[in-house]
């Protein structure tokens, strides 16, 4: 918990981040069978950046996608179960009318998705 959280305006993982990513990679590449989406968030502080973000849609893409670059350093991960989403600030878990619930909404989060075809063989089995 915490380790994934982003400065403003940035989509850099730090130190413990990376390893935290690290460790969801090896588990991923021992279970072929485990999809996951990954979701990038922000607060609701508009990006006043440039170059290569718009907006803060863009900018929570880009953490999705910094967490799937990780994520696919480990040659055992399929990248056929990875997805990345930018959901912006529409999806807070904390407050925005202060710095610490800011803090907590740039965040990622790993979502695990079943594969549907493998869902349906163990709802037929039952």
């Amino acid at each position: 918990e915490n380790k994934l959280l982003f400065g403003s305006g940035s989509w850099n993982v730090g130190a413990e981040g990376k390893k935290a990513v690290v460790e969801v990679g090896k588990v991923l590449a021992s279970n072929p069978e485990i999809s996951v989406l990954i979701e990038g968030h922000t607060d609701n502080v508009a990006y006043n950046g440039s170059g290569q973000i718009n907006d803060n849609w863009d900018l929570s893409t880009k953490r999705a996608t910094a967490i799937v670059h990780i994520l696919r350093e480990n040659k055992g991960v399929d990248p056929k179960n990875l997805t990345a989403a930018g959901r912006s600030e529409v999806a807070p878990i904390a407050e925005n009318s202060n710095a610490e619930g800011r803090s907590k909404n740039r965040r990622i989060e790993i979502i695990l998705t079943p594969k549907l075809d493998e869902l349906n063989k163990m709802l037929n089995e039952i």
